[in-house]
């Protein structure tokens, strides 16, 4: 049986809403995106964070769940901290609101390839995801999720086809990502409670 696991990369978060608190605004999406991992069948949980960060993944895992520290917030040094696992995918922590389908979609083409990537949907920049099998390909280049490409990922490669583009998503980065939330979709209960005033 093929063992996966997902990992939310506990990265800094560049903005927040005006009035609303910074450190707050991270714990809430870190939340909810933990929330959301924890709700998969078909793979495990576990977060990423550097030292100086695991607070944040203290505040925010199930009990039980692997917390890996990393030296830096990137895809690769997420990747290279897990032992024991066929496929893993790295998610940004601020897609509060992503569908668990989205996720699906993102490792599912690793039956027949050795990455998956998702954009972020609405972005000039930046991913929401890597998967991978693992070991991770020697090819697979230094990713940042606030500034890498599909198509950089796809140069990397030995053939494009190695690579899979899947189902985008946004992240919370700005006002036009806080303006898309729709409050009929289920989910993000922590993001949207501090959204509504409602945080303690």
């Amino acid at each position: 049986m093929v063992r996966r696991v997902v990992v939310a990369l506990l990265a800094p978060v560049a903005w927040s809403p005006p009035g609303i608190d910074p450190v707050g605004w991270r714990t809430a999406l870190a939340e909810d995106v933990v929330d959301l991992l924890a709700t998969l069948t078909e793979a495990e949980t576990a977060v990423a964070v550097t030292p100086g960060d695991r607070w944040l993944a203290e505040a925010v895992v199930w009990p039980g769940t692997p917390i890996h520290e990393v030296p830096e917030p990137s895809v690769n040094a997420a990747l290279a901290a897990l032992t024991g696992y066929d496929q893993a995918a790295v998610i940004a922590a601020d897609a509060p609101d992503l569908p668990g389908l989205t996720l699906g979609k993102l490792l599912r083409p690793l039956t027949s390839r050795p990455v998956a990537v998702a954009p972020v949907e609405g972005a000039e920049v930046g991913l929401l995801g890597v998967a991978a099998r693992l070991p991770v390909p020697g090819w697979l280049p230094a990713l940042d999720l606030d500034a890498a490409l599909p198509a950089d990922v796809r140069r990397a490669a030995p053939s494009p086809g190695d690579v899979a583009v899947t189902a985008a998503w946004r992240r919370l980065r700005g006002p036009v990502d806080l303006a898309a939330l729709d409050p009929a979709v289920e989910g993000w209960e922590t993001t949207r409670a501090l959204l509504s005033g409602r945080a303690g």
